[in-house]
């Protein structure tokens, strides 16, 4: 394979045509993952879809609370297609070839939209703390504009942070293998295999970790501490289990989320090393499965989001 070379302050850099992804190879029946994985894709792309068309119609449902959830659904259809199509693609043309340049490009953007919904989970944890523990004060701390900022400034943080970090990889050498363990073009695998010193791109890695999972669970939990503080200060149990209700479907999601990546971390950080291939899968699981059942969740919980859904199939089946 020929490498190509670039100079960078007067030291050559050398970056391979492409990577081979080697993540899966191993699994017996891995063809049955894949179809799993087909079907996970089209559950989040038509539930996701239809979430947004829905809250996208409906005047009534242009509310902080929902512009949360559109900005979620948005977030998730971007995560999943920048990983499982090209998982898909290996699978059935069985080319596992990424070229540099589009290794890069999907690094940034599931990186980019990894964190992106993690600061989703946390912008919907603040609508509830709002809505449970300050309601006489949500119309001024809780409104269209202002969760149209928080929102802004996320997606802002997130894709500027990722863009640094992905383009520090040009920086990195790439002399010997080009092979990269994982399910996808990952950041860590991909930096390890340089030959020249990845310190900082190893200090980046370590720094996203804790500001985009750490610190946006770290608010979750503490918003709920106030929330059921507040709740139980409540003298009517009927009160009590209304609030409470309204906290389903996000702690859902929150758990479905959370729990996997980090008893993933956890366990390899405590236990012992992870099986290579078994930390693949269980990644991959991890990464895929919340972006398919968010929208789910939210069209079964949501009495809103159902009746609404509900209504438009009646309204097509009435009127094709």
């Amino acid at each position: 394979m020929s490498f190509l070379r670039t100079v960078l302050n007067d030291s050559a850099i050398i970056h391979p045509p492409g990577f081979y992804i080697i993540g899966f190879q191993t699994f017996p029946y891995i063809s049955i993952y894949f179809v799993f994985l087909a079907f996970v894709y089209v559950v989040t792309l038509v539930f996701n879809i239809l979430l947004m068309y829905v809250i996208a119609l409906d005047h009534s449902l242009h509310t902080p609370k929902f512009l949360a959830v559109f900005n979620l659904a948005v977030i998730d259809v971007i995560l999943n297609t920048s990983t499982i199509p090209s998982m898909i693609k290996t699978f059935l043309f069985k080319d596992n070839f990424i070229p540099f340049n589009l290794c890069l490009l999907q690094m940034y953007f599931y990186y980019a939209f990894a964190s992106l919904e993690s600061y989703a989970l946390a912008i919907l944890a603040y609508d509830r703390l709002i809505a449970i523990c300050f309601p006489l004060r949500q119309n001024l701390l809780n409104t269209l504009p202002i969760m149209s900022c928080i929102v802004g400034v996320t997606w802002v943080y997130s894709l500027g942070r990722i863009a640094y970090s992905t383009a520090i990889m040009t920086r990195l050498s790439f002399c010997n293998s080009v092979r990269v363990f994982s399910y996808f073009c990952d950041y860590a695998p991909v930096f390890r295999l340089a030959c020249n010193d990845y310190s900082l791109q190893w200090s980046m890695a370590s720094a996203s970790s804790m500001v985009n999972l750490v610190v946006p669970f770290t608010f979750i939990a503490l918003s709920y501490v106030s929330i059921i503080v507040t709740v139980f200060r409540m003298k009517s149990v009927s009160s009590r289990v209304k609030a409470l209700t309204t906290c389903i479907e996000h702690l859902i999601l929150v758990a479905i989320f959370y729990i996997p990546l980090f008893s993933i971390f956890l366990i390899g950080l405590y236990i012992g090393a992870i099986d290579p291939d078994h930390r693949v899968l269980s990644l991959s699981m991890a990464s895929c499965l919340p972006p398919c059942i968010n929208p789910i969740v939210y069209s079964f919980k949501t009495k809103e989001i159902k009746n609404r859904a509900l209504a438009l199939i009646w309204r097509m089946k009435i009127n094709p």
